[in-house]
């Protein structure tokens, strides 16, 4: 009963599927938030200039 039941363990490839599916989901994650921190620097500087931009237009 107990070998087959450990057989029956190391056979078993649906935990393995599970597993990957989460590695290749953590990886998606990963990639996402590592181009929107690249967009999020361009995206505050531009803001920046608009906000200076504006200060010198009121300014005048």
């Amino acid at each position: 009963m107990i070998p087959t039941l450990i057989k029956d363990i190391v056979e078993d490839q649906q935990g393995a599927a599970a597993i990957e599916y989460g590695l290749i989901l953590a990886l998606i994650f990963i990639a996402m938030v590592a181009s929107l921190s690249s967009v999020a620097d361009s995206t505050i500087d531009m803001w920046a200039d608009v906000e200076a931009k504006s200060s010198e237009a009121m300014s005048n």
